[in-house]
């Protein structure tokens, strides 16, 4: 049986499709997904929510300050 040539130009025979090589197997870590890279992911956008929640918050009471400020006036 000819298995013909893959695009490297390399011949593959059965026992090569058993026993993947080093760069099979490492390509198959890199599409595995990390947990705790996603996990890392969802600190930093809840993060990034706190923080605009915390600048629309300090928005909010400067123009209270201010609007007090003004109307005691």
């Amino acid at each position: 049986m000819s298995w013909g040539k893959i695009m490297s130009g390399e011949q593959l025979t059965p026992s090569d499709l058993n026993n993947p090589t080093s760069e099979i197997k490492l390509e198959r870590r890199k599409r595995r997904v990390n947990i705790n890279d996603l996990l890392d992911k969802v600190r930093e956008q809840k993060n990034k929510e706190r923080k605009e929640n915390y600048i629309f918050l300090m928005l909010i009471l400067g123009v209270l300050a201010v609007t007090g400020i003004i109307a005691s006036l």
